[in-house]
């Protein structure tokens, strides 16, 4: 999907705008391709499922805006906006709502641009800085996540609505004082998703787990189980050469995307999702959407997507809730992914932002 190209359909009763034409929606992300996170993979499928009823979208991303690396995230490259250059990029687009979907640079910029003109735009919270902070300064924790979540609560304040993936997120915002919480669900390409024969030459057990391979995802908690079988991980990130080094017994095989990676996440026994800071985690529906049991901590995003459903174990003895994961029945976790679809989470998306622009027509 290219930068600001709309990802459109014909118009519908319900995903208009106030004059009956389809209703236009610019997403502005300091996230985009080539990075492969929740974020990026979260609003290229719901732009991809809006095709099917009538929105406009377009996206503001670092493409075409020049960039600089992001200091411990190399590959990760923040845009320097100029403000004349995104007030033309609004005036050609005149969208009815923006939505937010990152705190950076470019987030930012738009923000600030909105409530100059008075344009009802939404945001999205997809990552816990505050935790993520709290990781890397921990000789100063509490100071840190005190001023990440002051600024979170910031950024968001002004907006028509903060979205929040799932229910623990959202009463936690609500009761940190941010306003207009409201859900917006995660959804599941369950075609490209599914169970499927696939024999890694691997031993058995397989352990599986997909991540960004840094700090915060909390790798170290599931590399260092004594299990049987393999353990595999599949990501990239700064931490990938000291977690290799580490854990020589680990099969690393970097990025993976597409086919190559469902077969993985089929091909696996057990998905293992180590992280207590994720909002959502789209890894795991994936892996249930393959038949895949999950095993994980009792973390909140676990605990919303999986609940008690029998598709995963959720316990502080990590290695406990492997090995019962090993006795899950794969058909009950394929059945459970599919009520996830991206279809649906793309109509709540569109909701909110067609209740923003209509906030706009009552203030006019």
């Amino acid at each position: 999907m290219k930068d600001a190209q709309a990802a459109s359909a014909r118009p519908s009763k319900t995903d208009t705008g106030a004059s009956g034409a389809a209703l236009k929606i610019l997403i502005a992300t300091d996230a985009w391709h080539p990075q492969v996170n929740g974020v990026v993979r979260t609003l290229t499928a719901v732009a991809r499922a809006a095709r099917t009823f009538a929105v406009d979208i377009d996206f503001l991303t670092p493409v075409t805006f020049p960039t600089v690396p992001l200091p411990a995230y190399p590959e990760i490259r923040l845009a320097l906006p100029r403000g004349g250059d995104l007030a033309r990029r609004l005036d050609r687009l005149r969208p009815d709502a923006v939505h937010i979907a990152t705190e950076g640079p470019l987030g930012e910029a738009v923000r600030r641009l909105c409530l100059r003109r008075g344009l009802p735009f939404t945001t999205s919270l997809h990552t816990r800085f505050p935790d993520y902070l709290a990781l890397r300064l921990p000789f100063a924790a509490r100071a840190a996540q005190s001023v990440a979540w002051a600024w979170l609560k910031r950024f968001h304040a002004r907006g028509a609505a903060v979205l929040a993936a799932t229910p623990s997120l959202a009463a936690e915002l609500a009761q940190r004082g941010f306003r207009n919480v409201k859900l917006w669900p995660r959804g599941v390409d369950t075609a490209l998703f599914r169970p499927r024969r696939v024999q890694l030459a691997l031993p058995r057990p397989i352990f599986l787990t997909v991540a960004r391979l840094a700090a915060e995802k909390n790798l170290e908690a599931f590399l260092a189980l004594d299990l049987p079988g393999s353990k595999v991980v599949v990501g990239d990130g700064p931490a990938r050469e000291n977690l290799a080094r580490r854990f020589p017994d680990a099969l690393f095989l970097g990025t993976r995307q597409g086919e190559a990676l469902a077969e993985l996440y089929a091909g696996a026994d057990v998905f293992v999702f180590p992280s207590r800071t994720d909002t959502f985690g789209l890894v795991l529906l994936e892996a249930l959407a393959s038949g895949t049991p999950v095993a994980a901590f009792p973390a909140p995003a676990p605990r919303d997507v999986i609940g008690n459903a029998p598709v995963g174990r959720l316990d502080e003895d990590l290695r406990a809730a492997c090995l019962e994961a090993l006795a899950l029945r794969r058909e009950d976790c394929r059945e459970f992914a599919l009520a996830m679809s991206w279809e649906r989470s793309a109509r709540i998306f569109v909701g909110h932002l067609r209740e923003a622009a209509g906030r706009r027509g009552q203030a006019g």
